[in-house]
């Protein structure tokens, strides 16, 4: 379990990064952009996510992770009116989970923490919240390629650069490495 903890960050950090660059390439317009009324725009996606953070986060390991001060349905009332409002607030999030994580050890994974009343496993609280942001920030970037179309930048192996993208990495030698080092 010694690199469970550095993987972890690093996969939340990847995350993050996803979620970084489709928001600061769209205009504050496009963030605020809904398909239709049943659907979130990126803000709003955002703000659930910072939401979510900030109630599982806070005194992780002493506190049940959904907060009594949380109002999730409010995170998904479009409040914010400025990109600035919104990458302010999704950092925020970002932070409340970095300032949690960073300083865990190997002996806090099996202790356990409440969501919702419900038990877990450190590990098991952790994968849930990688899992869940994960989900939502490949909604972020669907909903990006949906308004910039054609000027989309990929965020992974652009479609026909698979084959080169391989032999570039075939290149170098076996070796221990998250997939992230190189990005």
């Amino acid at each position: 379990m010694n690199s469970y903890l550095p993987s972890v960050i690093k996969q939340f950090q990847y995350y993050k990064s996803l979620g970084d660059k489709t928001l600061y390439r769209l205009s504050e317009k496009q963030l605020f952009w809904q398909p239709d009324e049943t659907n979130n725009s990126i803000a709003i996606i955002a703000k659930h996510l910072s939401g979510n953070m900030l109630s599982r986060w806070t005194n992780f390991l002493t506190e049940d992770g959904e907060k009594p001060w949380r109002n999730r349905d409010d995170q998904f009332m479009q409040t914010f009116t400025t990109k600035k409002d919104v990458l302010i607030y999704w950092n925020k999030g970002w932070d409340c989970l970095y300032n949690a994580i960073i300083p865990l050890s190997e002996t806090d994974l099996e202790k356990q923490i409440f969501i919702r009343n419900m038990g877990h496993t450190v590990v098991e609280a952790i994968n849930r919240q990688l899992c869940h942001y994960s989900y939502h920030i490949g909604q972020m970037i669907f909903l990006g390629k949906l308004i910039l179309k054609k000027d989309w930048q990929s965020l992974s192996i652009p479609k026909g650069a698979s084959k080169q993208y391989n032999q570039d990495k075939f290149k170098n030698p076996k070796r221990k490495e998250h997939f992230t080092d190189n990005l």
